[in-house]
């Protein structure tokens, strides 16, 4: 299942955005003071096309300290892929982490790892995490920018509600 995401990535390769909208995280600066009632716009169930199919995205109320989320990825109608993840508030800052699975739901990563992202910024309508950033458009539109590690570039995901 990697090889034909990578493979889809490749081919999908003029999708992807020459714009800069995601942040580096930087050590020397570390993490702002932030808490889920900053990010609580991302709450609610989204949809939109990527990948060459249609991605579900769904993001719950915070609780416990958490917003947990789910996004589905559905190419020719067979699941390509899922991610299931959080972001959490952990020493006075948020964190993003989450793990992908394919459509049978073998964990691409370890049992013991995460892919993390650390909060680098928090404006009314962004938030950056490390190379991951959400943009809100309205209550009901949001962008998320993500940079993949494969090729170092940026791709947008459009979702309504």
């Amino acid at each position: 299942m990697k090889t034909f995401l990578f493979l889809l990535l490749f081919i999908l390769g003029s999708t992807f955005i020459h714009a800069q909208n995601t942040l580096n995280y930087n050590d020397e600066k570390g993490s702002p003071k932030a808490t889920l009632q900053d990010v609580k716009w991302i709450v609610g169930n989204w949809t939109g096309e990527a990948l060459g199919g249609i991605c579900q995205e769904t993001w719950s109320e915070p609780i416990g300290n958490s917003m947990m989320f789910s996004f589905k990825l559905v190419v020719d109608g067979k699941v390509a892929f899922y991610e299931l993840g959080h972001i959490i508030e952990k020493e006075k800052t948020l964190l993003l982490q989450l793990k992908h699975f394919d459509g049978e739901l073998k964990g691409w990563e370890k049992a013991e790892v995460s892919e993390n992202f650390r909060l680098v910024k928090v404006t009314l309508t962004h938030v950056y995490f490390d190379k991951f950033t959400f943009e809100k458009i309205s209550d009901n539109e949001i962008n998320i920018y993500v940079v993949f590690e494969e090729s170092g570039k940026e791709m947008k995901f459009n979702f309504k509600k």
